[in-house]
């Protein structure tokens, strides 16, 4: 080894060596955040020596929290006992919304950026993962000409890859307006919620698909809400077009309306009702979880179905529809059954409490997912 190759090496050793002098880097390492207790409290922490003001945002308790400051600029709060559940958060700092970067955990979003936390509950929820087979998720991607490379998230039922001869009924379910096509195995945990059914043999086995819903880039990512008259027309016919085909060309499905479903949250909820209602050929099962929708569209989005509701209720085996009593949807959710009671439409109703929350994502899931393909 020559003298400059030696001095280098001196160097580098006299670097990793001595530990990095900042004045955050001791409390980077020293806190848990979220701390969850057995009581179920829970203890959220930030960081944030210079920051004036810092809340926490979370959907288990009204209103923003403030948190408090100690001396080396950790800011705290213990809230609860909090329900068992799975829960977005965040912070705010001075004014502006930041996720924990203590937990990895980040909740699947275009227009916000929250954590997530669990609260165990005593006993196992549809949602907890459990000691039962499970299905894949496959996270792919499928090419449109219009549209370019697009992604899509594909379950797959415990046994499909063994079971080489059998083919499936498919499940279409769609992500609201600002979540991408991850949310609903990340957030809504639609995989262990199937899962679990399947195993208690209280569902049947199925292939659920979960493709993104805005039509980008023809529709600004910054568009507003997946229902917009534009974002549906362009993602029909990419539906048509790309992803029916490429589902039923790659996996093995079973053909037929009967053995296709689509529900959405949301506006992937209002999606959902324009995708089944107009094409009652390509759907018998059709399921809107608090769907985006405005009165002075209910005439134009449900064309098809109210020009012939005979001809709606003997294709559709069911039309589920679901909504929480403190959602800011309930009002004109009501005003949708009614005209749907005027104009004869066949539908089954689930209403909770709660608002319009992925919370009540997980418990519109598990009641349709029991009703599917009987």
């Amino acid at each position: 080894m020559n003298k400059t190759s030696l001095l280098k090496l001196l160097i580098l050793l006299l670097f990793i060596s001595v530990p990095l002098k900042t004045s955050c880097q001791p409390n980077l390492q020293n806190f848990i955040s979220p701390d969850i207790q057995k009581d179920r409290k829970v203890t959220f922490r930030f960081f944030a020596p210079n920051a004036k003001e810092v809340k926490l945002s979370t959907q288990f308790i009204n209103g923003l929290q403030e948190m408090t400051k100690d001396d080396k600029g950790l800011w705290s709060i213990t809230l609860g006992p909090v329900d068992p559940d799975i829960y977005p958060y965040c912070f705010v700092v001075d004014g502006i919304q930041v996720a924990d970067p203590k937990n990895p955990w980040i909740f699947p979003n275009e227009g916000f950026k929250n954590s997530l936390i669990e609260i165990p509950a005593e006993t196992p929820q549809v949602y907890t993962v459990q000691n039962v087979p499970h299905g894949t998720v496959a996270y792919r991607h499928y090419y449109s000409k219009e549209l370019g490379t697009r992604p899509i998230v594909i379950y797959t039922p415990p046994g499909y890859e063994q079971s080489v001869n059998e083919k499936y009924p498919v499940f279409y379910l769609l992500h609201g307006s600002s979540d991408n096509e991850e949310t609903w195995t990340k957030v809504g945990r639609a995989n262990i919620i199937l899962d679990n059914l399947i195993a208690q043999g209280k569902a049947k086995s199925m292939i659920i698909v979960m493709p993104y819903g805005r039509a980008f880039p023809v529709i600004s990512r910054e568009s507003g809400s997946l229902r917009t008259w534009e974002n549906l027309q362009e993602f029909q016919k990419d539906f048509k077009n790309y992803i029916l085909p490429f589902v039923e060309k790659n996996y093995r499905v079973m053909n037929g309306s009967k053995n296709r479903a689509i529900a959405g949250f949301s506006g992937g909820g209002g999606t959902s009702l324009y995708l089944g209602m107009g094409n009652p050929d390509l759907f018998a099962w059709i399921f809107g979880y608090a769907p985006g929708m405005l009165k002075e569209e209910f005439d134009r989005n449900n064309a098809v179905a109210f020009a012939n509701p005979e001809l709606t209720n003997s294709r559709v085996k069911l039309f589920w529809l679901g909504c929480g009593k403190e959602d800011g949807l309930f009002g004109v959710f009501q005003e949708y059954l009614q005209v749907l009671d005027q104009k004869k439409i066949n539908h089954q109703t689930f209403i909770t409490t709660g608002g319009h929350t992925w919370m009540n994502c997980k418990k519109y899931l598990n009641e349709t997912a029991q009703l599917l393909f009987k």
